[in-house]
């Protein structure tokens, strides 16, 4: 890990926070390697409940690219760009990925939010989609926003630039959750009462449930009804499911193994 993102392990949660408070938590290629990295070990490591991605201090999520630093000069060389790898990976993963907005989220902070499997967010947080304010166009940000926004809600900020505020992010479903900005640590408070729901269940029902939501959601009814059905099916020949099933005839609390 780097300066630029800092790698804090909590219990079974992996926390990486973007460590730029000077630009506004924008991204860089330390911050792109970083996260890439950091997604690959935490999917590596059985253990691993889930990952927080949030940014450092109270003003900014992420502010998208760091325009001083050559973030459009790709080598054309190469078919497959940091950015758009981060975010394929981010699609591959079965841990769940959560965002922490504490502030601005904005150009490709949206992309790190729309990668997350769930988000909360302070109240005061906007979020935005600007580039045309500098002759660019969210493109690659579109592939992971297109099925969490309404079209035309999408469509007037990537053409207008302008921002939504947290209670409209809310309504559209870009967060699952908000927090009162003006009590101390209530977005912590938030996420702590979403992790506890998520950290008491199954981890093999949690890995092969991602696994299969993300792959059916392109898939047209016939073939996502064929492929939910093999894995349903997986699904019951996991230890966790014979100790769920058990724990329950039982009237007693559940002792996952993850396998």
């Amino acid at each position: 890990m780097n300066n630029d993102l800092l790698l804090e392990m909590r219990d079974r949660v992996m926390w990486l926070t973007i460590n730029r408070v000077e630009r506004r938590n924008a991204i860089n290629a330390n911050v792109l390697l970083g996260l890439r990295q950091a997604l690959e070990d935490a999917n590596k490591d059985k253990s691993m409940r889930a990952v927080v991605i949030t940014g450092a201090g109270d003003r900014a999520f992420c502010s998208g690219a760091d325009l001083r630093e050559p973030s459009f000069k790709f080598d054309y060389s190469e078919p497959y760009q940091w950015l758009a790898e981060l975010l394929r990976q981010a699609r591959r993963s079965t841990v769940p990925l959560i965002a922490r907005v504490n502030g601005a989220c904005m150009a490709g902070g949206m992309g790190l939010l729309a990668m997350c499997d769930m988000a909360v967010a302070v109240r005061s947080a906007s979020f935005g989609l600007p580039e045309v304010k500098i002759g660019v166009f969210p493109a690659q940000v579109l592939s992971v926003l297109q099925h969490q926004l309404p079209r035309r809600v999408l469509t007037e900020m990537c053409i207008t630039g302008e921002p939504l505020n947290a209670e409209q992010a809310l309504v559209y479903g870009l967060v699952n959750h908000l927090a009162d900005a003006g009590l101390e640590n209530a977005l912590d408070a938030k996420l702590d009462w979403l992790l506890a729901r998520l950290l008491d269940k199954s981890p093999s029902a949690i890995r092969r449930g991602l696994y299969t939501l993300k792959q059916i959601e392109s898939m047209p009814f016939e073939a996502s009804m064929a492929f939910t059905e093999s894995q349903i099916g997986l699904l019951a020949l996991t230890e966790d499911f014979q100790e769920g099933i058990s724990s329950f005839i039982d009237k007693r609390k559940p002792k996952w193994t993850g396998r």
